[in-house]
């Protein structure tokens, strides 16, 4: 057996959990199990940017693989695939080298059309402007507002950088500053509605709640660092946020 391969197929699906914001927890255990299905004992490590898999072969050669984690956000159609695939190789281990293909399968990178995810960032800020008690103008002036924002997540990273504390503070800022204007032509009413509304797509619900669970399961350096990042972001959302509506009374 080619223990080179298989510990590359186990550090292979580990990355695609990662990739897809899976929690440290179900990463680690799944490449435990899968590798264990083929017969290894594998000691497997993980911190939110690195995943460190090490395994012994019968002759006593131990191996050891390591791969960086780049930022990432939160994919759940892939972290659903990569559980089924792991279940399916535990119960009944392929060969490794159609294993290897099946992971290689796995989708990676955005399956939406910029359409699409432009459309969801317009009608998710429309619908949280009207819950936070905004009229229909309001809605209207949020989803204008979704769809500067989602234009500038989808492409304005090479303006705002890779930075997550500077990026949130210039989608902030320009949520609000549009809500502004919005409102001082007399196209909404509601301002408060309307920001809020926009700022929910900007909000990280999923890493703070991801930050509980890894902490409630002992993987304390995770939680932390999760916990770290949504309070950063949280601070750019109140930066960018407070900016153009400080400046506009100025004005």
């Amino acid at each position: 057996m080619d223990y080179d391969k298989l510990l590359n197929l186990g550090m292979e699906l580990g990355r695609r959990l990662m990739a897809s914001g899976a929690e440290i927890y179900r990463v680690e255990e799944s490449v435990q199990r899968l590798l264990s299905a083929y017969g290894l004992e594998p000691q497997v490590f993980a911190i939110p940017n690195c995943l460190l898999v090490s395994v012994t072969t019968p002759q006593g050669n131990p191996i050891t693989s390591m791969c960086r984690i780049p930022s990432h956000g939160t994919d759940i159609e892939l972290l659903e695939r990569c559980n089924q695939l792991c279940r399916q190789l535990c119960q009944n281990p392929l060969p490794v080298e159609e294993a290897r293909r099946l992971v290689g399968e796995l989708p990676q990178g955005r399956r939406f059309s910029p359409k699409i995810l432009l459309l969801g960032y317009g009608m998710t800020t429309a619908f949280f402007s009207l819950f936070f008690g905004g009229g229909m103008q309001d809605g209207l002036c949020a989803l204008i507002c979704g769809l500067v924002v989602g234009s500038s997540i989808l492409f304005a990273q090479r303006l705002t950088g890779s930075n997550v504390f500077f990026r949130t503070v210039v989608n902030a800022a320009l949520a609000s500053a549009l809500a502004t204007l919005l409102v001082k032509m007399g196209l909404g009413s509601n301002l408060e509605a309307i920001t809020i509304g926009t700022l929910m797509v900007l909000v990280p619900g999923m890493a703070l709640t991801n930050a509980m669970r890894e902490i409630m399961a002992g993987d304390i350096f995770s939680g932390l660092h999760h916990t770290a990042e949504v309070l950063l972001v949280a601070t750019a959302i109140a930066l960018g946020t407070a900016v153009p509506m400080l400046l506009s009374r100025h004005l």
